[in-house]
């Protein structure tokens, strides 16, 4: 299989990887964007995969995967709705901040150094796979590893950034070179992937999607909220035919 990951990527954010669970510091935005992204994911699973479930702990028992997990932010919140969380990242630094995350906090995730194309074939029943696909190299064959990683009946979570010329003005010029939000060169414009791209990608895999919401930033108080519009980024929640 073609390999998904770039080793710019990997050693960006190995440099960043001491300051992922710092609120404040660079990584802010992920923090900000965790606690929008969890309840939608969350929310959905309850919707569509545990309509029945009450409680604090709705997903007891479910295997989840989490990709490019960074130093585990939604790994973490996943593990404490009672999820099995295996997670992965290709940045060795991230890996080992993560573990020692999850130990000072008691919680058991299976940590992994690679990418999707290490893992074995044993599908899992949610698959998250947010903010990782403007990253990867070999796109179509990394989504679709990711699907075949989605069980029968399981669900997978995409979130990313729309391609057009607002999400250049948003995502790369404001956030990067004026409010200096993200350091330069996160992001290549050529790498986003529109939704209608997502889910033809996701079809193919033979997973539908179900749900999409807009993610959107107030650059005066700096707050992140999920919505209906989807012209910069966005999420989805697709569900395995």
């Amino acid at each position: 299989m073609t390999a998904t990951v770039n080793p710019e990527e990997i050693e960006r954010y190995n440099q960043l990887a001491r300051t992922w669970w710092d609120p404040v510091g660079p990584m802010w935005p992920l923090h900000r964007l965790n606690a929008a992204r969890a309840p939608f994911v969350e929310q959905a699973i309850r919707t569509h995969l545990r309509p029945d479930t009450v409680g604090e702990y709705p997903l007891t028992g479910l295997r989840v995967l989490d990709i490019g997990c960074g130093a585990g932010l939604l790994s973490e919140s996943m593990a404490r709705l009672g999820a099995v969380v295996t997670a992965v990242d290709p940045a060795p630094r991230n890996i080992e901040i993560a573990k020692s995350h999850a130990r000072s906090g008691g919680l058991d995730i299976d940590y992994r150094c690679g990418a999707v194309e290490d893992l074995d074939a044993e599908p899992y029943d949610v698959v998250l796979n947010m903010e990782v696909v403007e990253h990867v190299e070999a796109l179509p064959d990394f989504m679709a590893r990711c699907c075949a990683l989605t069980a029968p009946g399981g669900m997978q979570f995409v979130a990313t950034i729309n391609r057009n010329p607002l999400s250049w003005l948003v995502a790369i010029v404001g956030a990067e070179y004026v409010l200096r939000w993200l350091p330069r060169g996160t992001h290549q414009w050529r790498k986003f992937v529109t939704p209608e791209e997502t889910a033809k990608m996701l079809d193919s895999g033979g997973l539908a999607v179900v749900e999409k919401r807009g993610v959107s930033v107030n650059p005066f108080n700096r707050s992140i909220s999920v919505g209906r519009f989807t012209g910069v980024n966005y999420m989805v929640a697709a569900l395995r035919h």
